[in-house]
């Protein structure tokens, strides 16, 4: 056909260019690809989410033993090596970032208090979340521990209830790997969190 200049992939393949810049960019795509699937797989393992973890861990290996072959046709190639590195590092950070996002999973908060003068065990089961409350003994004297099992995604909403209830609250949050029964918040509850905040501490915004 006129009008198309005729090109060898060959010879693109083969050349400086392709071996310098593209080849290596393409390793650290590649990479970030298939650090940032192995990242989130580890924490769907970690979830027990016993079908989604085997299938990125396909994609994953796919997609690394495409790039380890290119990394062994060009042994010679140095800027190779950093790309492979390089999107190792980048990997890691996307796949956090990703499932941060995500926000996958329960967490148990737990927050231990000498007084309860904003009477936080009220203020969480008003916001729908499920509270247990049990009396203990501290270094100081007798303390109150507070329990909730709430949604990854929930988690600032409770933060800034308990906060705002007692700035200097100590509290702890890990993860729970599985919960059954309990009370927990239906979609409905999780609006908008500034606005049902407010509502419940009566801020009113400034005009």
């Amino acid at each position: 056909m006129r009008g198309l200049i005729p090109i060898n992939i060959v010879e693109m393949v083969n050349s400086e260019t392709f071996g310098w810049v593209v080849l290596p960019i393409l390793i650290f795509l590649s990479r970030i690809i298939d650090v940032t699937l192995g990242t989130i797989r580890i924490i769907f393992v970690s979830r027990g989410k016993k079908y989604l973890a085997p299938l990125l861990g396909f994609f994953e290996v796919m997609v690394w033993v495409m790039a380890i072959s290119q990394i062994m046709q060009n042994l010679n190639n140095f800027v190779c090596y950093f790309a492979y590195a390089a999107g190792f590092a980048t990997g890691n950070y996307v796949g956090i970032i990703i499932e941060e996002k995500l926000a996958i999973g329960t967490l148990i908060v737990r927050v231990i208090m000498t007084k309860d003068e904003c009477q936080l065990k009220e203020r969480l089961s008003k916001a729908g979340f499920g509270v247990t409350v049990v009396d203990a003994e501290g270094k100081n004297g007798e303390v109150k521990i507070i329990y909730t099992i709430i949604k990854r995604k929930e988690l600032p909403e409770a933060i800034k209830i308990i906060e705002m209830c007692n700035s200097k609250a100590f509290y702890s949050i890990e993860d729970a790997r599985k919960v059954s029964q309990g009370i927990f918040r239906n979609a409905a509850g999780s609006g908008n969190s500034e606005g049902f905040l407010q509502k419940l501490f009566g801020i009113n915004k400034k005009k």
